[in-house]
């Protein structure tokens, strides 16, 4: 894949870049450089890589998932002017 002048000045354009004419072929090189980059790394073969979080081998520390209402419901609604089984009451705001 090939990037031309006028696709340089159309990303420009939409990145809310200004681009003089005289950066259009540095950045004409530039983009063609990656675009090429990235085709090469599509060449690679990754059948059966594993995808990986880090380059060192570790175990992320997990916890058990449990589900809990904190057992500080009293506390959370302590100051609120109305309440019901643990709930904020609001006022209706649509009719």
């Amino acid at each position: 894949m090939s990037v031309d002048a006028a696709t340089v000045r159309r990303i420009a354009h939409l990145a809310r870049i200004a681009v003089t004419d005289d950066e259009v072929p540095h950045l004409q090189g530039e983009l063609n450089a990656m675009l090429a980059f990235v085709e090469q790394l599509a060449e690679v073969d990754v059948d059966g890589v594993e995808p990986m979080t880090s380059v060192t081998p570790m175990q992320m520390k997990k916890r058990a998932d449990g589900v809990n209402d904190g057992e500080i419901a009293d506390h959370v609604v302590a100051n609120a002017p109305a309440t019901e089984d643990h709930f904020f009451l609001v006022p209706k705001v649509v009719e």
